[in-house]
């Protein structure tokens, strides 16, 4: 885990027009990798003078754990995915955002305003969205790629130079999907099958890892990388000769969102930088530093033009769909997470 304390002095304050005395306290916010630009933090303390204290994941898996070993009262605010903010309010891991304490909120595009994993958006607001699928790269593999069979049943040649994300809910979203039946599944034949489908495809799989998933490709250390849209994205403009591929079979869709912590210690704060992020202009810093899209109104016009044409954003007319991860009855999910310990051995 990372932890980067970000602070502005007097001086730089004041270039910006700003006030303070000193900072007013701090947010201290529980977040994703390589997801948000500096720039964008330090314009928040220049314009608020509160501290970002920013400790890191990757993924919601270990989120949720960190959380419930004791993070619950040390974080303000978190970035789960969609599925992960149920999951959180079932545990009484959020708080409630009472009406009128969010000025911004109005900036919220309809589509994701009563999301439903967060109706009424109670506890969260939109960060960003995008799909995961996998990335080929060209130069080790020309075949179709628009099937699941490359990260389940892979050809030969890319067979031991496939990185998974380590991310339960989304291998098993795409296991799900590559096997056709659905993601909740109790049906003891089905969970056999993709148990057994899973531990002969691991031994194809070279590793799992999330937070490398972009420079495994880049450094040529995978062939194929399991990997979120936006990272796809920067990696071909490293250099990459990498093709993100829409498998017919369907890929996952998420949004990531920014939810409000029970027991927030700077709960005041929290709401400050919560409405910060919902500010079209600062929604469209962290799109296009991140190449995922924003679930703010006013954000078009301020993006970069290559994102309007990127190839993870367009999906082909082959593609399958896209589908969010659902959430699991308790007793449900007790399998799936035996099979991913399988998986893990």
């Amino acid at each position: 885990m990372k932890k980067h304390i970000l602070t502005l002095t007097t001086t730089a304050l004041l270039a910006f027009g700003i006030t303070h005395a000193k900072a007013d306290g701090e947010v201290v916010v529980y977040h994703w990798f390589e997801y948000m630009p500096q720039e964008l933090i330090e314009k928040f303390t220049a314009e608020t003078g509160i501290e970002v204290v920013m400790d890191t994941f990757d993924s919601n898996e270990a989120m949720l754990a960190s959380l419930k070993a004791g993070g619950i009262g040390t974080y303000d605010v978190s970035v789960p995915g969609d599925y992960m903010v149920k999951i959180m309010a079932n545990e009484g891991l959020l708080d409630t955002i009472a009406d009128g304490e969010l000025e911004n909120k109005a900036n919220i595009q309809t589509q994701w305003l009563d999301a439903g994993f967060d109706p009424g958006r109670q506890h969260s607001i939109p960060y960003q969205w995008g799909t995961t699928s996998f990335s080929v790269n060209r130069d080790d593999y020309t075949g179709d790629i628009s099937t699941t069979d490359i990260l389940f049943n892979p050809p030969e040649e890319l067979s031991g130079k496939i990185n998974m994300l380590d991310s339960q809910g989304e291998v098993m979203a795409m296991a799900a999907m590559h096997m056709g039946m659905e993601q909740c599944s109790n049906d003891r034949k089905k969970l056999q099958a993709l148990n057994d489908m899973l531990e002969e495809a691991k031994t194809h799989w070279a590793s799992f890892n999330s937070d490398t998933a972009k420079e495994v490709l880049v450094s040529g250390d995978a062939s194929v990388g399991m990997i979120y849209s936006g990272f796809s994205a920067k990696g071909r403009e490293e250099g990459a000769n990498i093709e993100y591929a829409f498998p017919t079979q369907g890929f996952v869709a998420w949004m990531d969102n920014v939810v409000l912590l029970k027991d927030a210690p700077n709960r005041e704060n929290a709401l400050v930088f919560m409405d910060f992020l919902l500010e079209p202009e600062n929604a469209a810093a962290v799109t296009n530093y991140a190449r995922y899209a924003a679930g703010v109104d006013g954000v078009s016009d301020m993006l970069d033009e290559e994102l309007r044409t990127l190839p993870e954003g367009n999906p082909p007319a082959s593609a399958g769909p896209a589908t969010f991860i659902e959430v699991c009855d308790e007793q449900t999910q007790a399998v799936y997470d035996q099979i991913w310990t399988n998986v893990k051995k």
